[in-house]
């Protein structure tokens, strides 16, 4: 990754987190945590992973709450960057916890059988 990729990545994910925090009072965001951010190369789209605490359902009306306050968390953003453009902001569910979980049952569950 380049410097500059690095250094938007970075800014997006501090000043999402932070607007999270503070300023959207969106309770169908509940508790959400912003895990990554990976920019593409033109700095034209930002792929945003978010975690939610809760249920399924609480992923999907998070996702959903989080697209309607892309604007103002783009604006947010935007004051911030030294850019000319703001990236598109994509929000997905970053399920990587789920996967690592699952895998360290299927390893307890081969230590079980060996025992």
């Amino acid at each position: 990754m380049s410097l500059k990729k690095d250094r938007v990545a970075s800014i997006i994910k501090r000043s999402i987190s932070e607007m999270l925090a503070t300023e959207l009072n969106d309770p169908k965001i509940g508790f959400a945590t912003i895990t990554d951010v990976e920019v593409t190369n033109d700095l034209s789209f930002a792929k945003v992973y978010v975690t939610f605490l809760g249920k399924q359902e609480r992923n999907d009306a998070g996702l959903k709450a989080l697209q309607r306050a892309k604007g103002k968390i783009r604006t947010f953003i935007s004051r911030r960057l030294d850019t000319r453009k703001c990236p598109d902001l994509i929000f997905l569910l970053d399920d990587s916890l789920e996967k690592g979980n699952r895998i360290d049952a299927i390893i307890e569950g081969l230590n079980i059988k060996q025992d």
